[in-house]
């Protein structure tokens, strides 16, 4: 575990609002905060990952004396509110959706109940933690996707944006659905397999090919794997490997395989499995590597590669095509005298428009073939009756509708911390990359796939959606 404290891992500007909410008699102020996203390029749903990591720094989160030295030095925050922060905790509420969720556009992914200045202050680390391992966690998704079955592992540790992006996006990235990682810190911290062969320097470090192979397979004669490019892979790199492969064979031995780094992969991997099960090793496995995404992942399969284990490494942990979730952290409402009162975003950009009031998120399933139907927002005093109908209808072309019957709902949000305790049983990242599979399945290929997917429907219920458009009419009105 990361377990570090990241308190000072903020933006200036929530301070500076603490210290204002402070001087103005707003500390006790009860709010609820929303954490969502958008929508993005990659595709209409997207992997959670990081709450383990939202754990262990709320957790942790405390201001040290260095910190409200440096604080101080600033010159811009009243002495007792610097006092305050000596002894400040959270001590709220929030409630999140498990690791391994698929989860949509515009629905909560976390909801947090505090002291407005406790909610407010977590804001920044929330989203650059929950931003980064969701954004890396669904690119892995899609990779997984692309390579229909076959194996994917991590490999992008030397192209990430520095180590804790490494270490925590290889993490996603098994989430996410990689088998395995190269990065033996993230190994070691989650308990993740590692996986690595070596590298051209290794061949070219011998006085040919052949030497190196054999070196290499004298070192590691149970995990032989050879890279096969480093000079001509056709006429040098198989056939050494195969040379190699036969003395392994002879000792007991039997090999992992070769690994193709450059070059046409559809062409040279179709080339090299003629040649290993003509040398009588067919279950010799195909490992491809360099510069690969999901893309190409597709056009290599659908030019019918023979490649077993599919290596990603820049690509993935940058998320290339789309370098941010966009995930946001937006006020909904806030406790006034005891009863919750909306807050609602008004924008000229309608995707802008928030969500107001204290919500929760239900999704709807098919009893007949237990796949998710859609997702329903709701205030969190409403329920479901599963034995009538539901109707459902689209949040802004309303005339769009449908009605489901024979369904039963799971409530999406799970309480993490309740008054400042941790309640939530933190699942083993095996039990989250198994309930990520099982997620998935739950959704119909349609919306799954790669390209142009079909919308999934996340809607309003009546209630939200009339508190909404009641809000809207008063902020046109200039009564917000």
């Amino acid at each position: 575990m990361l377990m570090r404290n990241l308190t000072m891992m903020t933006d200036l500007y929530q301070l500076t609002m603490m210290n204002g909410y402070f001087r103005y008699g707003k500390r006790d102020q009860v709010s609820v905060f929303d954490m969502f996203f958008r929508g993005h390029a990659l595709q209409e749903y997207a992997v959670m990952a990081g709450l383990e990591q939202v754990i262990e720094y709320i957790q942790n989160l405390h201001f040290n004396r260095e910190d409200i030295e440096y604080l101080r030095s600033l010159n811009i925050f009243d002495e007792d509110f610097l006092e305050y922060l000596r002894t400040f905790r959270f001590n709220g509420e929030i409630y999140a959706m498990p690791e391994g969720s698929i989860v949509f556009p515009q629905e909560p992914l976390v909801r947090v109940k505090a002291k407005i200045m406790e909610a407010q202050f977590i804001e920044t680390a929330l989203l650059n933690i929950i931003n980064h391992q969701t954004l890396i966690a669904t690119k892995a998704r899609r990779v997984v996707q692309a390579a229909k079955g076959g194996s994917v592992l991590e490999f992008g540790l030397r192209r990430a944006q520095g180590p804790d992006a490494g270490i925590l996006g290889a993490r996603a990235a098994v989430i996410g659905g990689c088998d395995a990682t190269s990065n033996v810190m993230t190994g070691q911290m989650f308990d993740i397999p590692v996986k690595g062969t070596h590298a051209h320097s290794w061949v070219m470090s011998f006085p040919d090919e052949l030497s190196a192979f054999r070196a290499y397979a004298d070192v590691f004669p149970d995990g032989c794997m050879l890279l096969v490019d480093t000079y001509d892979t056709l006429k040098s790199g198989v056939p050494n490997a195969i040379t190699c492969f036969k003395e392994l064979r002879a000792k007991g031995y039997e090999p992992v395989g070769i690994r193709l780094d450059s070059g046409d992969l559809a062409y040279l991997s179709k080339k090299a499995r003629q040649m290993l099960d003509a040398a009588g090793f067919p279950n010799a496995k195909i490992f491809a590597s360099g510069d690969l995404d999901e893309d190409l992942i597709w056009d290599l399969n659908a030019q019918g590669a023979c490649i077993d284990v599919w290596g990603v490494g820049t690509k993935l942990i940058t998320s290339d095509g789309f370098t941010a979730l966009g995930g946001v952290y937006k006020l909904s409402c806030e406790d006034e005298n005891g009863t919750m009162v909306p807050k609602i975003k008004v924008s000229e950009n309608p995707v802008k428009i928030t969500n107001p009031g204290y919500k929760k998120v239900m999704r709807i399933y098919d009893n007949a073939t237990n796949k998710a139907i859609a997702d329903l927002i709701m205030l969190e005093e409403e329920s479901v009756d599963e034995s009538k109908p539901l109707t459902l209808f689209h949040p802004v072309d309303t005339w769009k509708k449908m009605t489901v019957t024979d369904f039963h709902t799971k409530e999406l949000l799970q309480p993490i911390f309740v008054d400042g305790k941790l309640v939530y049983q933190q699942p083993k990242l095996q039990q989250i990359c198994a309930f990520a599979r099982e997620e998935m399945e739950s959704f119909w290929e349609e919306y799954r796939r790669l390209r142009n997917p079909h919308v999934y429907k996340v809607d309003l219920s009546q209630k939200l959606y009339d508190l909404k458009q009641e809000l809207l009419k008063k902020a046109r009105n200039g009564k917000a």
